[in-house]
C-alpha cells in the first residue's frame, strides 16, 4: 500500500522488532504514505517510533492508561528537546586539588564524538560539558563510549529538561549527551563504575559575573570542552581558560524545575 494513499494504519499486535523495521523500510521518505501504527504502550510506541532510526511517522495509542499516554508524551517532549542547547563560555578563576571522593564513570551503549560529553555541574544551574574519552591518548586506550563525569552529588542532564545526580544514574538509564556546538542527543547507560579517585575543582565565571563550579577526577585523560570547541585536560587546566558551560534554572526538586529562591556555593 506504500504510494498508494495519504495515511496507512498497521496494527502489529504481537510483531515484534524485524516485523517493524520492514514495515518502515518498506514506506522509506521516498514515499508519500505516512505510517502510522497502533499500540497498546508507550514502549510499544517507541519502538515503532525509533525503528530503523528513521522509524514510523506517528503511532495511535490504543489504551486505558492514563499512565501509557503520560509516558508517551514525555517520550514525545523529550524528541522536541532535541533541539540544540545554549552553551556559554565560562572563565576559568580558580582550580583547586581537593582530595579524594567517589567518582561516577558513566559507560554508554553508543559511540561518542570527541567534542561531546555530558552536561556536568555542582550546581544545578550551570553544567559544565565533560568531554568522552573519544580522544587518543599516551595514557590509556581510546574508549568512545565513555564520560568520566565526576563525583557522585554532582547533575546532570537528563531527557524532559531534568537533571540527575550521577550517583542515581545505573544501567538502561537515558541520559542526555551534548557536543561542542549544544547538539543533544539521547544515550543509554550500559554501566557505571563508582571508585575512589583523587579530585580537583574547577570555578568559572560567565559573563553576568556569577561563579560556578564542577569538581571532576585529577587525572590527564578527563577533559572539558574549551571555548574553541577542543578538548582540554583537567591536569593542564589554569586561570585564564574558557570552556563551555549550560545555564539553566537553579531550583530543583526530584530533579524537576521548580521557581523557588535558593542558595548554592
Amino acid at each position: 500500500m506504500a504510494g498508494k494513499g495519504d495515511i496507512v494504519v498497521v496494527d502489529p499486535r504481537d510483531w515484534q522488532i524485524i516485523p517493524a523495521e520492514n514495515l518502515v523500510a518498506a514506506y522509506q521518505p521516498e514515499v508519500q504514505t505516512q505510517l502510522l501504527a497502533t499500540v497498546g504502550t508507550a514502549a510499544a510506541a517507541q519502538v515503532m517510533l525509533e525503528s530503523l532510526e528513521v522509524g514510523t511517522d506517528g503511532v495511535v495509542l490504543r489504551t486505558n492508561e492514563s499512565e501509557e499516554v503520560r509516558k508517551l508524551v514525555g517520550y514525545r517532549e523529550g524528541l522536541l528537546r532535541g533541539e540544540a542547547l545554549t552553551l556559554e563560555v565560562a572563565e576559568v578563576v580558580r582550580v583547586l586539588r581537593v582530595g579524594m571522593g567517589d567518582r561516577a564513570c558513566t559507560d554508554f551503549c553508543t559511540m561518542l564524538n570527541q567534542d561531546e560529553g555530558l552536561l556536568v555541574g555542582n550546581f544545578a544551574r550551570a553544567l559544565f560539558l565533560v568531554a568522552s574519552e573519544s580522544g587518543e591518548s599516551q595514557y590509556i586506550a581510546s574508549r568512545p563510549f565513555r564520560v568520566n563525569a565526576g563525583p557522585v552529588h554532582a547533575y546532570t542532564l537528563v531527557p524532559g529538561g531534568k537533571t540527575k545526580y550521577l550517583s542515581e544514574l545505573s544501567a538502561g538509564d537515558e541520559v542526555v549527551t551534548v557536543d561542542a556546538t549544544g547538539r543533544q542527543r539521547t544515550a543509554i547507560v550500559g554501566r557505571m563504575k563508582i571508585e575512589r579517585r583523587p579530585l580537583i575543582l574547577v570555578e568559572a565565571r560567565t559573563s553576568d559575573g556569577r561563579h560556578h563550579s564542577v569538581i571532576l577526577q585529577n587525572a590527564e585523560t578527563v577533559k572539558l570542552l574549551s571555548a574553541e570547541k577542543q578538548p582540554l585536560s583537567v591536569a593542564d587546566i589554569a586561570e585564564g581558560d574558557r570552556v563551555l558551560v549550560h545555564l539553566q534554572a537553579e531550583a530543583r526538586h526530584t530533579g524537576i524545575e521548580i521557581e523557588e529562591q535558593i542558595l548554592e556555593r
